[in-house]
């Protein structure tokens, strides 16, 4: 979330940035209610004010059994004392108290309007950011790997991962969709095995080359979690809701883990904090059907490994140049050829100020496909969650976050199949996942 000063000082840069996030948020009326809310506050301060030195000088009085001011009645203020009496004090103040009670229901009311304006203003994309309408105007950062057409070992059409799947027992969305509906695909016999491989190599790989600290969180979050991270007011539509516990399944494992620090000071030690953790990811993706849809493209339920930094702000933008390494060393090590996006503002998120997308090459599919998005979001979920560290002079500030997925299993699993698929319709298995599958090279079968 933007402070409101910033907003109040920044208003112009506020509204080129909504734009450029595809946002609707009228900053004018904000600022319009910012403003008469400045001035009820200054009214209830002086109001308030003249209330208890009024006060006071009734007890006085009370207490030394005067009726009448001895003394020149106060200063003019928004209600100055017109008469002597203590009973007509009282009958002031009582005016008074009626106006201070209507001022504070005023600025009560006025809290909420200017709150739920500001969680809709979307943070705003940093300068390094490709201004841009659409993912059409992602610029691409550089590309790693061997394609397939440059691959001398196989001339014939690469197939797509459904067909290879079908072939060798891997998968079976007819049941998944007879049990839950499309989207909801059932990994079989070796796509299981293999799915299982993906995901306890990727936490081990985080876990011993780049340190981070595991977590095991919980797949349903509040409300007040999700709107921390961002995913709410805009995206509801998009998740999967629980009515009677008013809970939601995570989209994904950035929200419970960055959460696990929401509405405390950190101490200063503790920072930079590194988690990784997996978690499968809910998304009703509303608006979608129709759009890459076709075998594991675009699931509602999904495996994810996910990273996510709590860190110094002078520390965010070199943390997510290494984060988008050590996504792209996972891609690396299965030795899958990808590329690395910097997305436009178009296509960026709503929370994010700059993100990366590593896309792996996907030959039966012909296109690249998204395996990881790893984002910096400044202090916009810091603000939102109330997460804040003591800096060693002592002083409270809000702590910057990151998060990216490490990786995404399903189109890895695409991937893996589609690279990795031989003349003799069996698959290789590649190298780093052997350890995980009891040591076998090759998927010849259902297993």
């Amino acid at each position: 979330m933007l402070e409101l000063k910033f907003v109040r000082e920044n208003a112009e840069l506020v509204k080129s940035g909504i734009i450029a996030k595809k946002s609707n948020v009228d900053i004018d009326k904000l600022l319009e209610l910012d403003a008469e809310r400045r001035k009820l506050q200054f009214d209830f301060d002086t109001n308030k004010a003249h209330q208890n030195r009024v006060s006071k000088e009734i007890a006085d009085r009370k207490r030394n059994k005067q009726d009448a001011a001895d003394t020149p009645q106060m200063g003019f203020l928004t209600y100055p004392i017109k008469k002597d009496t203590v009973a007509d004090m009282l009958s002031e103040m009582q005016t008074l108290s009626n106006t201070i009670k209507e001022t504070t229901n005023r600025i009560s009311a006025l809290d909420i309007e200017i709150e739920q304006l500001l969680i809709n203003i979307p943070n705003l994309p940093d300068s390094s950011v490709p201004v841009g309408s659409d993912e059409s105007d992602n610029v691409v950062v550089r590309e790693w790997g061997v394609k397939w057409n440059d691959r001398p070992d196989f001339t014939a059409k690469p197939l797509d991962h459904i067909e290879i799947a079908q072939a060798l027992g891997m998968l079976d969305t007819t049941r998944g969709a007879k049990i839950s509906g499309s989207g909801f695909p059932i990994y079989t016999n070796i796509g299981a095995k293999l799915e299982r491989a993906l995901i306890n190599f990727m936490l081990d790989f985080h876990l011993t080359n780049h340190q981070y600290q595991e977590l095991s969180v919980p797949f349903v979050v509040n409300r007040q979690s999700m709107l921390g991270t961002g995913q709410l007011p805009k995206l509801e539509n998009d998740m999967y809701h629980i009515d009677e516990d008013d809970l939601f399944l995570i989209p994904t494992g950035e929200v419970p883990v960055t959460n696990i620090y929401a509405n405390e000071i950190l101490e200063n030690k503790i920072l930079p904090a590194k988690y990784v953790t997996y978690t499968p990811c809910f998304r009703r993706e509303a608006g979608s059907y129709g759009k890459d849809t076709k075998g594991l493209q675009r699931l509602h339920q999904f495996n994810k490994v996910e990273m996510v930094r709590f860190v110094h702000p002078e520390q965010s933008w070199d943390a997510l140049e290494e984060m988008t390494n050590q996504a792209e060393a996972i891609l690396q090590a299965l030795d899958l050829p990808y590329r690395v996006l910097n997305l436009s503002t178009g296509d960026l998120s709503f929370a994010s100020a700059k993100t990366y997308d590593l896309e792996v090459w996907a030959p039966g599919m012909k296109k690249y496909l998204e395996v990881s998005s790893i984002s910096n979001f400044l202090d916009f979920q810091a603000r939102r969650a109330s997460i804040r560290y003591r800096g060693d002079d002592g002083k409270v500030r809000f702590v910057h976050t990151l998060n990216g997925s490490g990786l995404a299993t399903p189109r890895t699993f695409i991937a893996i199949l589609e690279n990795y698929q031989n003349s003799d319709d069996t698959v290789t298995i590649p190298e780093a996942l052997r350890p995980y599958m009891n040591g076998l090279t090759k998927i010849e079968s259902f297993v």
